[in-house]
């Protein structure tokens, strides 16, 4: 079958309610900490995308078994470096930076030798970022480049460290808190804010952590070597997923949409604040706590009167997978948006400001980039009706999810090629805009 879809008629007006694919940082974090817990955890509702399947495999492969029996997916964890690991272990994280970072930091007490691999796009990622701490607590890494392949071969004689880390990367600070379990001592990490999920999973559990806020930094504490108990988790909608139908609702004509039981973790729902900052009236309702997140119904309706956003950086961190889907509400919108420092788009599954940048302009759109500031010139009136073909772009499946949309709200004749690339993150995407009416070839 070929790789690729065409799109050639804008959607009509939709009143839909729908639920989104389950959240992919937690359902990898959800899985990993299964496998260092003590019993059978029972995890429902989890993302069954390539990046959590091969999470899943990654485990299996180190001694842990699973069972799925429905909904449910059964993990047998024997505790803290629980591992079977056998000679000449070899890892297969695919496309994910988050498997890739978080399973080093479950390594660190192997008594074999394992290498890391990934597909062609993640072995173009910098590892630098985790192999420094990993280094520190004592572990031995050996890398060419600071990229995938990585060999690595715990130790006996780990030391807790102190570290600051100044990206805002939820993956560098979760290797160091999973590093830090399999440690004596107490370890701490002087962190800028970033997504928080296995911080607030390991609380959940009990786990002896504590964590500090101090103007957008955290001061995180963890005693390591205390073993935990398994547990239940359902994994909720994941907002990422849910980004793409929230624009397309906002920029589709006379149109609502309910996206039902989606994470709205503070460090994740930045799209909103800008959305809403942008005249969007984007509302969240049955809010309700689940083991420290926070998870709530998100109504949109379509909005005619977008305006332009000088975006404050600080909301960077907790929009950095939903820039792309922004970008294209700017293009929309009066006035001069402006973008800060978004150098980290650069560092995921493709050079998605680089992409973002060519993609604005394929569609007409005036940029100006100045190193990793972007202001793009809006216009209420954009409408497309030439013919478009998007490749080319590492097979990133948000670039796919951002034709997608564009395609259905601004019209134009489109081939998007690399239609697979859904399954890293929303295998089920093209059939909820089926069931929106989209028509897709």
């Amino acid at each position: 079958m070929a790789n690729h879809i065409s799109i050639r008629h804008k959607l009509n007006n939709f009143n839909k309610k729908i639920k989104v694919s389950a959240d992919k940082s937690i359902s990898i974090r959800a899985v990993l900490l299964a496998s260092q817990a003590v019993g059978i955890s029972k995890i429902s509702n989890l993302l069954e995308s390539e990046d959590v399947l091969n999470s899943l495999k990654t485990i299996r492969k180190l001694g842990i078994n699973y069972t799925k029996h429905r909904n449910v997916y059964n993990i047998h964890g024997f505790g803290l470096n629980g591992f079977n690991i056998k000679k000449n272990t070899v890892l297969n994280a695919g496309n994910s930076g988050t498997l890739a970072r978080l399973i080093l930091g479950l390594l660190v007490k192997s008594k074999s030798q394992v290498k890391l691999i990934g597909d062609k796009s993640l072995s173009k990622r910098d590892f630098y970022r985790v192999i420094k701490p990993l280094r520190l607590f004592g572990v031995n890494i050996d890398s060419k480049n600071n990229n995938l392949p990585i060999k690595i071969l715990g130790t006996d004689f780990l030391r807790p460290i102190s570290y600051k880390e100044n990206i805002g990367s939820a993956q560098v600070k979760t290797c160091i808190i999973l590093s830090a379990l399999n440690t004596p001592g107490i370890t701490q990490i002087y962190s800028k804010s970033s997504r928080n999920h296995t911080e607030l999973m390991l609380k959940s559990l009990g786990y002896p952590i504590k964590i500090e806020k101090k103007s957008g930094y955290e001061k995180i504490f963890i005693q390591g070597l205390r073993q935990f108990n398994c547990f239940e988790y359902k994994v909720p909608g994941d907002i990422s997923s849910a980004s793409f139908f929230i624009v397309l609702t906002l920029l589709s004509k006379n149109s609502e949409m309910i996206i039902e039981n989606v994470n709205i973790n503070r460090s994740r729902i930045g799209i909103i604040y800008i959305l809403n900052k942008m005249g969007a009236k984007i509302i969240l309702k049955n809010k309700k706590k689940y083991n420290g997140e926070e998870i709530s119904d998100i109504h949109i309706k379509s909005i005619k009167n977008l305006r332009a956003i000088n975006c404050p950086s600080r909301l960077n961190s907790s929009a950095i997978d939903e820039f792309l889907i922004i970008f294209l509400v700017a293009a929309k919108a009066k006035g001069i948006s402006k973008f800060r420092d978004l150098g980290e788009m650069n560092k995921k599954e493709s050079k998605r400001l680089d992409l973002a940048v060519k993609f604005l302009k394929l569609i007409g759109v005036k940029v100006e980039r100045f190193k990793n500031n972007l202001n793009i010139h809006g216009n209420p009136d954009l409408l497309l009706s030439n013919s478009y073909e998007m490749k080319n772009f590492l097979k990133d499946h948000r670039i796919f999810f951002l034709c997608c949309i564009t395609a259905l709200t601004l019209g134009g004749n489109w081939k998007i090629n690399d239609k697979d690339s859904i399954n890293t993150s929303f295998p089920e995407f093209l059939k909820i805009l089926k069931k929106l009416g989209a028509k897709l070839n």
